[in-house]
């Protein structure tokens, strides 16, 4: 088992936890030890679990899945710890190292007991890990609830504000989520073998073997498309969302909304789609709608906020609903732009999370309205501000750009009237994301000072300056050079696609 690469991004956030469990609370030097040497060996092995993928494509190795394994877990129901990767997987890994090791270093001063609080956020990275790494749907599932468990606790124990309403109502409304899509993988299960076979979970052998009745199949696709749909903050199902990120603490809020949303499109392309197919072909303009509300909706939500981070959560809604938007029109170029946006998204908005964090624990406030001139006080923030906002909005050169882009222009692809019109409702949302990021950087950045005392603050630290950079530099990698993402997923589409048009002929 241990021979396979792909256990070790769940082992290693375990040692993590063991190894914190050896720490006293008042320990930081081995809390932060232990933190910061695990999550970079976790981004060493997934930089290079990403360059052996890429090694693997150009030595025209063309297999769904690569690094597979499989271990008997409970034989009554035939469930495996069966694990394996696509181009899709290992992008999702390679995101979830970055914002693992990026979020350790923003929370390097938390107070209160931080070897609790690494101890929670260790399990949740395992939960992200683990979900990634499956290819038996029922170990996605698991993982997939240890990484909605711990959630609770991070937002009402270390939160903010109304951090214990929010945190009930991130957990009530993702657990609802969840029974909506384990009653959907539970008829996958049932109806996942040919006549006269054996039931299985394993994603790869339901889609060569199982031939699930297109009655079955719409219900199942509205149980799963939902249940994942939820924490892809799809309307009207995104209302946890807002105040769950503006409740959390910053590494919190850096893996919820730059990985754990993720899973969220992930679960819909990978099971709800391509498992099921026909009701995919036929039902996927209801969830188009939905999809696009979310994304004007969120655009026009963050316009009239004035706290930093809830701005960032409606922005967030808007940009996760084009994951799922693009996903919906089933076609490569669209579905290549979902993947690009998720890494984007991911990427931008942990630097945003991360950034709001650091300007709150100088400035003590939220509110754009109290807060002017910070690029004169904190010049280093300031910038990095800017680059995310502009990476937001869509500025050439970041990654928002080329992600954004690629998903119109896929989109775009579907000639007939109902497609186009939603397609250009949705651009829409790049206009109203121009006005308030660029509202929110004059106000906050530029212009006068609004309190004497901020004159006194200090520019950031070392360890925030780590944090901040690892996730710029990783923007505009993908902005300058991202044809090596779409060399990396280029493959993982052709089963789905030929499904799909297999059941649309």
């Amino acid at each position: 088992m241990f021979d396979n690469i792909l256990i070790w991004f769940v082992v290693i956030p375990i040692a993590m936890l063991i190894g914190l469990g050896f720490c006293q609370n008042s320990g930081m030097k081995a809390i932060r030890t232990v933190m910061v040497v695990c999550s970079s060996v976790l981004l060493g092995l997934a930089i290079w679990l990403c360059c052996d993928f890429l090694r693997l494509r150009e030595m025209g190795v063309t297999d769904e899945m690569v690094h597979m394994g499989s271990w008997m877990w409970y034989a009554p129901l035939n469930i495996h710890l069966a694990v394996g990767v696509d181009g899709i997987s290992v992008l999702m890994i390679l995101l979830s190292a970055i914002i693992v090791f990026a979020g350790t270093f923003a929370s390097w001063k938390i107070e209160p007991l931080p070897k609790n609080f690494f101890l929670w956020y260790a399990l949740l990275s395992t939960g992200v890990f683990g979900f990634f790494i499956s290819i038996d749907i029922f170990t996605m599932f698991m993982f997939y609830e240890v990484a909605l468990i711990p959630m609770y606790l991070l937002i009402g124990v270390w939160g903010t504000g109304r951090k214990e309403y929010s945190a009930m109502k991130l957990t009530l409304m993702l657990m609802g989520g969840s029974a909506f899509l384990m009653l959907g993988l539970l008829g996958i299960f049932w109806h996942s073998a040919p006549e006269g076979g054996q039931l299985t979970w394993n994603i790869l052998e339901i889609s060569h073997n199982a031939s699930i009745d297109p009655s079955w199949q719409y219900m199942l696709f509205f149980f799963t498309f939902v249940g994942f749909g939820v924490l892809g903050a799809m309307f009207p199902f995104h209302t946890w969302s807002p105040d769950g990120h503006a409740s959390a603490p910053t590494a919190v809020s850096m893996l919820h909304a730059g990985v754990l949303m993720k899973l969220g499109g992930y679960g819909c392309f990978r099971i709800a789609i391509f498992l099921l197919p026909q009701a995919a072909n036929e039902l996927a303009w209801i969830f188009i709608i939905l999809t696009g509300i979310s994304i004007v909706y969120g655009a026009f939500s963050a316009c009239v906020q004035t706290d930093l981070k809830y701005i960032n959560a409606y922005s967030s809604v808007s940009h996760c609903g084009m994951v799922l938007f693009a996903i919906l029109m089933l076609n490569c170029t669209a579905m290549t732009g979902a993947i690009m946006q998720m890494l984007s998204h991911g990427l931008m908005t942990a630097l945003f999370f991360a950034l709001i964090g650091m300007i709150y624990g100088r400035t003590h406030t939220r509110d754009i309205r109290q807060m002017g001139g910070l690029m004169r006080i904190m010049p280093y923030l300031g910038v990095c501000y800017m680059i995310a906002g502009f990476a937001s909005l869509g500025l050439p050169g970041l990654s928002g750009f080329v992600a954004e882009m690629t998903i119109f222009v896929g989109s775009f692809q579907e000639a007939d009237v109902f497609h186009r019109i939603f397609v250009i409702c949705a651009t829409t949302a790049i206009v109203i994301t121009a006005v308030y990021i660029l509202r929110v950087v004059g106000k906050l950045l530029l212009g006068p000072v609004q309190d004497d005392h901020h004159l006194t603050l200090t520019d950031a630290t070392w360890f925030e300056r780590l944090s901040t950079v690892t996730l710029i530099l990783c923007i505009a990698g993908i902005g300058c050079f991202p044809n090596w993402i779409n060399e990396a997923i280029q493959h993982s589409f052709t089963p789905i696609i030929n499904a799909l048009q297999t059941v649309g002929l």
